[in-house]
């Protein structure tokens, strides 16, 4: 099983939970329309990753606020890589099939190490995402379509939640391609303070 640290010591997700089109922004940019429901997909615990490895086809990377769920609930907080394969995605849309190959494919959900958090904690935080210096995406939880509590009472409608499963909530603009030696940055801000920053180089 692969596994993510929390506060230290390493746990072991059985999935992550991920919301697509959950910033108006990134919808608008991409041409997709606005959801009328939330969008849920599932990657597996072997997408699990805290490396960023570069598939041989073109990818895209997407930045996210990550939460960790324990008891059902909010417990942590990390951030996160969501990774597409481009074309690979853009197939499958126009089949109408779905996005598995695409997006839940081995090494395909990156994460930094995620720190303890408490419920009033959540609409306040922000993230950051630089590459090769240059700040390339930013949001918050306040700008969602979706918040993260509507989320997940939405996923338990559908899914058993276990200990330490992750919840990946959605990107803002500014997502792209990216190659191998491009040095990532990605923080999770709550009230002007660092609470997390990790750095990837893209092997």
């Amino acid at each position: 099983m692969n596994w993510v640290r929390f506060e230290g010591r390493k746990v072991y997700p059985s999935k992550v939970i991920c919301v697509g089109r959950n910033y108006h922004r990134h919808i608008k940019e991409l041409n997709n329309k606005n959801p009328e429901e939330i969008v849920l997909f599932i990657k597996p615990n072997s997408s699990v990753t805290t490396q960023l490895i570069k598939p041989d086809k073109r990818c895209r990377y997407e930045g996210e606020i990550s939460f960790l769920l324990k008891d059902g609930n909010i417990c942590g907080v990390g951030f996160g890589i969501d990774l597409t394969l481009i074309d690979e995605q853009n197939r499958l849309k126009s089949k109408g099939l779905p996005w598995e190959k695409a997006k839940a494919f081995d090494n395909s959900a990156v994460f930094s190490d995620f720190t303890q958090i408490t419920v009033e904690d959540v609409p306040n935080l922000k993230m950051e995402l630089y590459i090769n210096g240059e700040l390339i995406q930013k949001g918050s939880v306040k700008e969602m379509i979706y918040s993260p509590e509507e989320i997940l009472q939405e996923v338990k409608n559908y899914f058993s939640i276990y200990d330490y499963d992750i919840l990946m909530c959605g990107t803002p603009e500014g997502v792209g391609q990216f190659e191998k030696g491009d040095i990532f940055t990605g923080r999770i801000i709550l009230h002007n303070r660092i609470l997390i920053e990790k750095r990837w180089t893209a092997e």
